[in-house]
């Protein structure tokens, strides 16, 4: 009689030399559980050198780290002073990523962000040459995105979704790996332009970032009130290649049928809620399914459980659905709706 083993994806037991069975086991017995702890222990480690730095704030910074994995960008909102700079800066750190900010404003123009060209003399001889804008690293900062102009704000739509810029007749590559990390003041929304739809679907979480916690906030003042400059002897955990190795890794992670179809049906059931005038895209229910299964490799598992939707469903979902009047009126929330669509 045939071998059989149990199938994480489709969760039932297959014969070995069946033709489905060759293809799960394949795709079960990848990643190994050597290759996953040694994937879980550097992401460990890089939590661990951020937190030396940045006190609490424990479920962004992992929001962060599960977004680099999975090759997407995030947009942070959180009132001023709640260390969102810090977050981003102290993570490029430690995984020995180069690192830009951009300070958005009314008067920035495109050309500020992506790089222009600038006439260069040599002996007489007039050439025309490209000068690399801010954009050009591998976690681009854009400060309070919601100051700089429509207009300015598409100059990064390009860079986000195909990891490239054109700047006159030519394209230019960005540096592997690419992320653009942005954040938004709730508070201040005169002279603000609101992200267009378009953009903000871009974004694979929206994560807020609020008031740290009493004693965390004595432990901020601990460290940064004691010292002019205090040395916290950061080290860097992986390299960039760790990095790109890590997405692939995540990819492979096996999620079960039912699972990925509880992801799907979760954002379906936000076309269809009388609460909300219009529901998230398919790329919602991709960021879903793989933003899952990079949680799960952070947390050392080699599947991806039903909470995992669950709590992601939230970050991924809160930019991407906009109320009724119904939901405004009886002064329901976005976080309110997602948790009447997830049940818990």
């Amino acid at each position: 009689m045939s071998e059989t083993f149990y199938c994480k994806i489709c969760n039932v037991n297959h014969q070995k030399d069946s033709v489905v069975g060759k293809e799960h086991y394949s795709k079960a017995s990848l990643p190994d559980t050597g290759t996953l702890k040694r994937a879980q222990k550097d992401c460990q480690d890089i939590m661990d050198e951020v937190s030396k730095k940045v006190v609490g704030q424990k479920g962004p910074v992992k929001e962060l780290l599960i977004a680099i994995l999975c090759d997407g960008n995030i947009l942070l909102e959180g009132y001023p002073g709640m260390a969102k700079t810090l977050m981003v800066k102290t993570l490029a750190d430690v995984m020995d990523l180069s690192f830009s900010r951009i300070q958005n404003t009314p008067d920035l123009m495109p050309s500020d962000i992506t790089g222009t060209y600038i006439i260069k003399e040599t002996k007489g001889d007039k050439t025309f040459e490209f000068y690399k804008g801010p954009i050009f690293a591998n976690i681009v900062l854009a400060d309070e995105i919601n100051r700089a102009t429509p207009k300015t704000q598409a100059a990064l739509l390009e860079a986000m979704q195909e990891k490239q810029i054109t700047a006159g007749n030519k394209t230019y590559q960005l540096p592997e790996p690419f992320f653009v990390l942005a954040t938004q003041n709730p508070i201040e929304q005169e002279g603000t332009f609101p992200l267009p739809e378009a953009q903000t679907d871009r974004f694979m979480f929206k994560t807020m970032v609020t008031y740290p916690q009493f004693e965390e906030e004595n432990e901020i003042v601990e460290r940064f009130a004691t010292s002019v400059k205090p040395d916290f002897g950061l080290k860097k955990v992986v390299s960039k290649d760790r990095i790109l190795h890590i997405q692939d890794l995540v990819r492979k992670v096996p999620i079960a049928n039912d699972i990925k179809e509880y992801a799907v049906k979760i954002v379906d059931a936000t076309r269809k809620n009388k609460y909300i005038q219009f529901g998230a895209s398919p790329r919602a229910s991709i960021f879903l399914v793989v933003a899952a299964k990079a949680k799960a490799l952070v947390e050392g598992r080699s599947f991806v459980s039903e909470k995992d939707i669950q709590e992601l469903a939230y970050p991924i979902l809160r930019h991407r659905i906009i109320l009724s009047f119904d939901a405004e009126k009886q002064g329901k929330n976005v976080d309110d709706i997602i948790k009447g669509i997830v049940g818990n």
